[in-house]
């Protein structure tokens, strides 16, 4: 049996990787610290699950949905976008429920990209981006996001004839895995790049409600035009900490919205709608609850950022998104690092290069790892470094 040269060409997922690894840890009964998946550890909030019980008894809610969503929670995405960002979208043209927002975001590249296509990806990045690209048929030209940069593509340095074949840009502040946050100015400059070279933007924006230190980020859609040429996905999994339920959203060009209704109207049924009814609870609700787990969250952010650096692991305090990137010691690369903290510390961290070759040199953790295990993790991590002092392994630097 000869499965598909698509299938073949496709990665093992990231995460599957790291999960393996952990399971095979603790199958030999050794303890780990995983600061790997940002898999918020919060519980939903308790209102949304009581929205999502009741409705789960009613049996209307026990047949199919349909894939456009419910005309309510199409609203209520509407209403939150007015009340969040001061924007106003068509619920029935300019917004779209998604069954998670990495299923809208791998469905859209079969929207946009025909075989022969081009994206433009930034690197490092979520790797559904390229991956969709690659079962679309298109192939992908890399925008390194580099630290003297701010983490943001330099789409001046983008060839011409490149930028004319592309038919796609993927963005995503705040940024996964870099923590790297943009402004309304480089969003203006997206919406003039894309009007320039008639090419579509596809904003994931799954981060913006979480932030720290009284910082508020900007919706790509905010900046002017940006409806004229993108969209963008957004998502419950972190805001209210849905991640099980998934339940996501996309909204913008009322033409890729269509186009991606048409393609999941023939791929899927839907969300569940009693997880519909919860989604509107979390949207039309209290808030409060987001600034409680951002308090949580900037606490550990804090805590982490400083042992870190008393370690000698370089790293930036940001303003926003789950995570935090880390330049790794010189003479290693990113994977090697991490399996050394996995082996020598029982910490599990993210290797950088999983996100492209310009995560390179650095890791990635997550400050979704409950309390009593970030301490644990940061003692861990303190002892381990005090034994590395003096210690001068061949081909390979001490961290001072």
């Amino acid at each position: 049996m000869q499965t598909s040269k698509r299938v073949e060409k496709l990665p093992i997922y990231l995460f599957m990787e790291i999960t393996r690894k952990i399971a095979e840890k603790r199958a030999r009964g050794e303890d780990v610290v995983s600061f790997a998946i940002g898999d918020p550890d919060i519980p939903t909030p308790s209102h949304i699950i009581d929205r999502l019980c009741e409705a789960a008894r009613d049996p209307a809610n026990h047949r199919y949905p349909e894939s456009d969503g419910l005309p309510r929670f199409r609203q209520a995405i509407a209403h939150w976008y007015h009340e969040r960002f001061g924007l106003d979208f068509d619920p029935d043209k300019e917004v779209l429920p998604l069954i998670g927002s990495k299923e809208g975001i791998g469905h859209i590249a079969l929207c946009l990209i025909d075989p022969g296509d081009v994206a433009l990806v930034p690197d490092p990045g979520y790797p559904l981006y390229s991956v969709g690209t690659m079962l679309a048929g298109g192939s992908c030209h890399f925008l390194p996001l580099l630290e003297e940069n701010g983490f943001l593509p330099d789409l001046e340095a983008v060839p011409a004839e490149v930028a004319r074949k592309a038919k796609l840009l993927w963005l995503n502040y705040p940024n996964n895995p870099t923590g790297a946050v943009a402004d309304l100015d480089f969003f203006e400059r997206v919406v003039a790049f894309a009007k320039k070279y008639d090419l579509a933007v596809c904003h994931d924006g799954p981060y913006t409600e979480v932030a720290f230190d009284g910082y508020r980020p900007a919706s790509f859609l905010q900046a002017p035009g940006a409806r004229e040429v993108g969209v963008e996905f957004h998502s419950l999994s972190k805001s209210y900490n849905m991640t099980g339920w998934r339940v996501a959203m996309v909204v913008g060009n009322p033409i890729l919205v269509n186009a991606l209704m048409r393609v999941k109207s023939n791929l899927d049924s839907g969300i569940p709608q009693a997880v519909q009814y919860a989604a509107i609870a979390a949207l039309e609700g209290p808030q409060e609850c987001i600034a409680e787990h951002n308090a949580i969250y900037q606490r550990r952010r804090d805590r982490i950022v400083a042992t870190l650096n008393e370690i000698g692991l370089p790293t930036q305090s940001p303003k926003a998104s789950l995570y935090l990137w880390t330049k790794v010691p010189e003479g290693y690369t990113s994977m090697e690092f991490a399996t050394k903290l996995l082996d020598e510390a029982g910490v599990v961290v993210t290797p950088g290069a999983g996100y492209g070759q310009a995560g390179e040199g650095y890791i990635r953790l997550s400050l979704t790892t409950p309390d009593e295990r970030v301490e644990e993790g940061l003692a861990r991590l303190i002892a381990w470094h005090r034994g590395q002092r003096g210690a001068k392994p061949a081909g390979h630097n001490p961290i001072s």
